[in-house]
């Protein structure tokens, strides 16, 4: 029993080494995800902000083969002052014709402006999914870039000044987003994926309505690649349209990008999106698995995607 057991344990070893595709570690993910956390609210212009801005960049000047820091200044609707926003570019085989981004927003709300509780409604949360999931997601591909080299130019952005929008104007949120596709740092992007709100214990992944228009055939397969591997939080229907970091990028950019999030946190009947309980008990390793396991196999097993 004990042979076979070795035997098996080779084997998998092996079978690892001839695909070349690295195993992405959920646990170390969420240990991102609670580090990021570990700062506070990372709003603009707080204290967690310039500190989580250390840490991300500190992480991906080890780890990336160049780091690209965009810095722009914005303003929040309906106050008088001026902020700083960094985007943060980790990019990696920069001589590859074929480039493509993959990116979160790694600020937070500054305002808990959906708690039922109305006391809480101008206070900062602590945006364990809206916010740091998507970071952790990021955090762990990079380490994979790292010890893996993909065939392909991968652009690791961590996009600034996304949550600090008002209802019914659009282009108060994504500030980073916007001044980066206005601005691009980088030429020849083929594409683009957002990741936001990847963490919820309860996740489900419909189809954004707005990448279906912007990018059809990479939402088709990569949900068709999902269903393949089994990863059972990707949903085979379309839900709403949202305006996030992927629509500025399509709009001013030209560039194909398509959102993955699960705007229902964490289901229909309870919310925990902006609010006070958007911490790391409402997030797990196992979700942010899943959404990086099919990013690995993006990155990876370029056969299924294109050149």
């Amino acid at each position: 029993m004990r042979f076979i057991i070795i035997f098996l344990f080779l084997l998998i070893v092996h079978l690892s080494c001839d695909t070349g595709v690295p195993v992405f570690d959920g646990q170390k993910a969420y240990n991102n995800l609670l580090e990021q956390c570990a700062f506070g609210p990372r709003n603009p212009g707080s204290k967690g902000h310039s500190a989580v801005k250390k840490y991300i960049v500190d992480m991906v000047q080890e780890l990336a083969d160049t780091v690209l820091l965009q810095n722009f200044s914005f303003d929040i609707y309906g106050e008088k002052k001026s902020y700083n926003g960094t985007n943060i570019i980790a990019r990696y085989n920069l001589s590859s014709p074929t480039q493509v981004l993959i990116g979160a927003h790694w600020d937070t709300r500054p305002w808990a402006d959906k708690d039922a509780d109305k006391s809480n409604n101008r206070k900062p949360i602590i945006g364990a999914n809206d916010g740091a999931s998507g970071v952790a997601v990021l955090l762990e591909l990079a380490r994979l870039l790292k010890l893996s080299p993909a065939s392909i130019g991968i652009n690791l952005v961590f996009f600034d000044a996304e949550d600090s929008g008002v209802s019914g104007n659009n282009e108060s949120y994504c500030k980073g987003s916007i001044y980066f596709s206005k601005n691009l740092p980088i030429a020849g992007i083929k594409e683009a994926i957002i990741l936001d709100m990847v963490g919820d214990r309860e996740l489900s992944l419909p189809i954004e309505r707005n990448s279906l228009s912007f990018n059809r055939k990479l939402v088709r397969a990569l949900w068709s690649r999902a269903k393949d591997l089994e990863i059972s939080a990707f949903k085979g229907v379309v839900g709403p349209a949202i305006y996030d970091d992927h629509v500025p990028l399509y709009q001013y950019a030209g560039i194909p990008a398509i959102d993955i999030i699960d705007i229902r946190y964490p289901n229909t009947f309870v919310n925990y999106w902006h609010t006070m309980d958007d911490v790391p008990q409402n997030c797990s390793a196992q979700s942010l698995e899943q959404v990086g396991m099919l990013m690995v196999d993006y990155i990876y097993n370029r056969k299924f995607y294109g050149p």
